[in-house]
């Protein structure tokens, strides 16, 4: 990912060097994308230091510190006036009006439709480029169903997600998905520290060409990491949420999102569809996301390449080769491959894939053994169910909290009630 860095042109003519320099160390402290708006507003904040203590001295551990209060402060006040604009001026964020858009599924010209200005307007606010007045930002506010305050809080952003079959995949259904991400990212964030464990997983770098070999020890490196004994995984998800990763089920409303993962820096969200009651095909899902997180992050996405380096990632962590390889069949014994079905809690056409990989069955013996499951109906609907799919605990006990309450305030609550639904046991 190209390295941060906070443009001069956004900032006042009169900015001083030391001044620019300061903005960029904290942008690269935060590491993450600060848009106009908040690089204007941080500049404000520093003026107020430097005024106060000069640039001297200043490190870069001194900078949360330093800046958090006196941007908590400036936010309610003079801050907000730097252009003779109100508090809702001045802290509009354009990235929160396209997410509330995408949560309606309407491209920019209906938005201009349901506040009567031009698709030219509501592109200008998006874009930064225009600010909206405080009466604008309230019709905006109102035609999407969202609180005032949602379009005036912080955004966190990072790449478009890593999604399977974009081709498939209307461009309005996945953005939508994307959109309800940032809703449970939000909530996460409003969590103190202490309240979500620490976010530990491990980061590797593979080549974009880098064989499957490769990526079975990654995974083998993720389980050794993480303490998971030797066997099948209980319960995926939740190995995830002690790990600090944010995993929700949502009401995609599509058969083309099976599941997609966003890797923001802090908190990374993994999100399951809601709407797909199979077990297996879950698991293998949430360690498909995993492996992206682990392997491609913020780094690299969109290729099929990257999709099958996920793939090949999932089948190894839930089913290491040392563990599994003596027990694969070399046909389509059905009840063997029953047994190890359940044992494993991955679908028939995981292992017989599996037994592919791992060469315990030949090319031929394979492609016979899908030939007859689909034969029987079984690509569509498995025989010898596992159950319910597991579900997230900890992002819905921390929602439904008394306290989280007001942090919810500024948030959509219809999409925050269909996240509860979703999660619901």
């Amino acid at each position: 990912m190209a390295r941060p860095w906070v443009q001069s042109s956004v900032l006042a003519p009169s900015t001083t060097p030391a001044e620019i320099g300061l903005c960029t160390e904290f942008h690269l402290y935060c590491g993450y994308k600060i848009r106009t708006e908040f690089t204007l507003l941080l500049h404000t904040c520093f003026r107020k230091i430097f005024a106060q203590t000069g640039d001297q001295g200043w490190t870069r551990s001194d900078l949360p510190g330093r800046v958090s209060s006196r941007l908590t402060e400036l936010r309610g006040s003079d801050c907000d006036k730097g252009k003779g604009g109100t508090m809702a001026e001045a802290t509009f964020m354009p990235d929160r009006l396209r997410v509330a858009r995408e949560l309606k599924m309407w491209n920019q010209n209906e938005l201009a439709r349901h506040v009567s200005m031009t698709p030219a307007a509501v592109g200008q606010f998006e874009s930064g480029s225009t600010r909206p007045a405080e009466d604008t930002i309230t019709r905006l506010a109102e035609a999407l169903e969202v609180p005032v305050g949602f379009l005036t809080s912080e955004i966190l952003e990072t790449h478009e997600g890593f999604f399977r079959a974009t081709r498939r995949t209307p461009v309005k259904q996945r953005r939508r998905a994307r959109a309800l991400a940032h809703i449970a990212h939000d909530l996460a964030r409003s969590c103190k520290s202490d309240e979500l464990p620490p976010v530990n997983f491990l980061q590797a770098a593979p080549d974009i060409e880098a064989e499957r070999d490769a990526i079975e020890e990654i995974a083998a490196d993720v389980r050794r990491a993480w303490g998971v004994p030797p066997g099948p995984i209980e319960d995926v998800v939740a190995l995830m949420e002690q790990h600090g990763i944010v995993v929700t089920r949502l009401p995609l409303d599509t058969g083309d999102v099976d599941a997609f993962s966003l890797p923001f820096h802090d908190r990374p969200v993994v999100v399951l569809g809601a709407d797909k009651d199979d077990r297996a095909r879950s698991r293998f899902d949430a360690a498909h996301e995993l492996g992206h997180l682990v392997m491609h992050n913020e780094r690299v996405w969109g290729l099929k390449a990257v999709e099958d380096q996920a793939h090949w990632f999932a089948a190894a962590f839930l089913m290491p080769r040392a563990d599994i390889i003596q027990d694969l069949p070399s046909k389509a014994d059905w009840q063997a491959l029953f047994k190890l079905k359940q044992h494993w809690q991955v679908s028939l056409a995981a292992l017989l894939m599996r037994a592919k990989t791992l060469e315990t069955m030949d090319p031929a013996s394979y492609l016979a053994a899908i030939k007859a499951a689909s034969a029987r109906g079984w690509r569509r609907r498995e025989p010898v169910p596992l159950g319910h799919p597991e579900q997230p605990r900890l992002l819905p006990r921390l929602i439904t909290q008394d306290r989280r309450r007001d942090a919810c305030q500024d948030l959509p609550q219809q999409v925050v009630n269909d996240i509860l639904r979703a999660n619901a046991a």
